[in-house]
């Protein structure tokens, strides 16, 4: 346990330096494997869809799925898995601009992910513990470079300082072991609903909302952006959502 924890937290750390490079290899095709209604991610099943996650009455579709890891010593070291949803109504909101590209035309383009990241409907990210983690590990290392970039790109604020607060203090007592999860709910306004999970099913309630657009958006950024912490996720989303896409018809009423 403590030598996994270790190691996660040195991974970590050298992940979210800003401009880090993350090691990926075609080991990671291996990753996740397509099933009739769920993707594979290591042992860990994201299903197609998902309903009513916590805070959200909606139902979402998996855009992308993958593991989160890093090449340590030669060996790729994978320590969560993750799942993310997008509401069903981004199929619409995206094929305006995107149907018709390949996924090595969205694999290419930072606009891509970044029109994902903001756009006008919910998200729900699903982040499944491969190996174990404490809630100060993954909430410190998130904060702390959070506020670096934010500092750096002088959009750091007060409301900022206290949304920092807020997510450190959702995190201080939790413990997660190999299977449990972290679940975020992003809503278009900017709050983030956070919640946990022991097991396969959600809870019905979050256990915490926090209001604050830049730490919403933050948490997928640093997941599918440009350095993003999981270059397979992020592949998954280019596969996924060009094939979907394309059958998004150009005259759909948008919901």
């Amino acid at each position: 346990m403590k030598k996994f924890s270790w190691i996660l937290l040195v991974a970590l750390t050298l992940q979210w330096q800003a401009g880090s490079s993350i090691f990926v290899t075609d080991m990671e095709t291996k990753y996740f494997s397509a099933m009739k209604d769920a993707v594979m991610v290591e042992k860990y099943e994201f299903p197609l869809t998902v309903k009513l996650p916590p805070a959200s009455n909606n139902t979402f579709f998996l855009g992308g799925a993958g593991v989160r890891g890093m090449d340590i010593d030669g060996k790729f070291v994978k320590f969560t898995a993750i799942g993310l949803y997008l509401e069903e109504r981004a199929k619409s909101k995206l094929a305006d601009k995107w149907k018709g590209k390949t996924e090595e035309e969205l694999s290419a383009s930072n606009e891509f992910h970044r029109d994902v990241v903001i756009g006008p409907f919910e998200k729900f990210i699903q982040v499944t513990m491969i190996l174990p983690l404490t809630g100060p590990q993954y909430s410190e290392k998130v904060a702390e470079n959070c506020v670096a970039i934010w500092k750096s790109l002088g959009v750091y604020t007060e409301e900022e300082e206290k949304a920092i607060k807020e997510f450190l203090e959702v995190f201080k007592n939790e413990t997660f072991p190999p299977g449990s999860s972290i679940l975020f709910t992003q809503f278009p306004a900017g709050a983030l609903a956070i919640a946990f999970s022991k097991h396969e099913s959600f809870p019905e309630r979050a256990t915490a909302v926090i209001n604050n657009k830049l730490l919403s958006e933050s948490v997928l950024e640093s997941i599918i952006g440009r350095n993003g912490v999981s270059p397979a996720t992020r592949k998954s989303l280019d596969q996924r959502m060009s094939d979907m896409l394309k059958n998004v018809a150009k005259n759909k009423v948008e919901l």
